[in-house]
């Protein structure tokens, strides 16, 4: 029988309109292992017993032999059907099923069950809600609270733009302990890669976040190769850090399928270290670049990281 991983692979939802392309060949540095092993068949099936979606499967992530292998997994909430066309992502795009109201209780159990010490849960975008799935949010982590108190939490959540205007309180009054929103790419190309979002707006709520409870980490994330200038990227850091964004991922761009966007170049590995370091020279808390890296991606490590680096610079402050 096929994995959810295998499928997803498989799949050619209705995008943004990209002209067919076939996919660049990719250098050493992205070539990764197959999944297999004891602990990833272990998480395979915590996931499928309690019926969850995960993002590893859904977005064919490359990490998922080494993430599941660890028993780390990000959890997607709201189904598998997103109600937007992004053109650089593999979850399909089309009408969504009805909220699981027993969904956030199932979150929470596998949590639990697995022992995580942090949990990254995200989403779909659900526009036809009128919240967005904010409520939806707020109830999976406060039943992750109840059920393990000690786990951190990492949220991923869509922009909300079609929202009412109560989404984004709803969700931090539940005390995530990271509010991640990924900024995606640079603004040039917003309207041929995430034709449904607006730059500005993702940038609007991210510093929203942050007044609103400046104890919570707040993080964002850019994917490169897809046609963007080195001024634009930094440009994009510039606008992050007068967000008070504290955490940036960069990784590389990789095209799903065919019709999806198309890889314009692959970043090498040199070229992540030189914008980690720039990154960092700009005043983020926290980054981690490199051709692998995702959202999610050694999420627990670098929140350890990332506390550590934020108590440093607040003792600094305050001498």
């Amino acid at each position: 029988m096929a994995t959810a991983f295998q499928k997803s692979k498989e799949r050619h939802p209705e995008k943004a309109k990209v002209k067919a392309s076939k996919p660049l060949p990719k250098p050493p540095w992205l070539r990764v292992r197959a999944p297999s092993g004891d602990m990833f068949e272990k998480t395979n099936a915590e996931v499928k017993g309690q019926r969850l979606t995960t993002v590893c499967e859904e977005a064919a992530c490359p990490n998922i032999g080494e993430c599941w292998s660890k028993s780390h997994a990000t959890f997607m909430i709201m189904g598998e059907i997103c109600t937007r066309g992004c053109a650089f992502c593999n979850v399909a795009t089309g009408k969504p099923d009805a909220l699981d109201v027993f969904e956030p209780a199932r979150v929470a159990a596998t949590v639990a069950k697995m022992g995580l010490r942090h949990v990254v849960i995200t989403s779909v975008d659900r526009d036809d809600l009128d919240d967005g799935g904010a409520e939806h949010f707020a109830r999976t982590l406060n039943a992750i609270h109840r059920k393990s108190p000690e786990t951190t939490t990492e949220i991923l959540t869509p922009d909300f733009r079609m929202s009412d205007a109560m989404a984004l309180e709803t969700v931090m009054t539940a005390r995530p302990d990271v509010f991640n929103h990924n900024i995606e790419t640079v603004p040039r190309l917003y309207l041929k890669v995430r034709p449904g979002a607006r730059y500005f707006g993702s940038l609007y709520l991210l510093k929203r976040a942050k007044d609103m409870n400046a104890d919570v980490a707040t993080k964002s994330g850019l994917m490169v190769g897809m046609g963007e200038t080195e001024e634009e990227i930094f440009q994009v850091m510039d606008d992050l850090r007068a967000a008070e964004v504290d955490f940036l991922t960069i990784g590389q761009y990789l095209q799903p399928t065919p019709k999806h966007y198309p890889v314009h170049r692959y970043v090498t590995p040199n070229e992540f270290t030189k914008l980690e370091r720039i990154a960092k020279a700009k005043g983020f808390s926290m980054v981690s670049a490199s051709p692998l890296t995702r959202s999610s991606y050694h999420a627990e490590e670098d929140f350890a990281k990332l506390k550590i680096a934020r108590q440093s610079m607040n003792s600094a402050s305050s001498r």
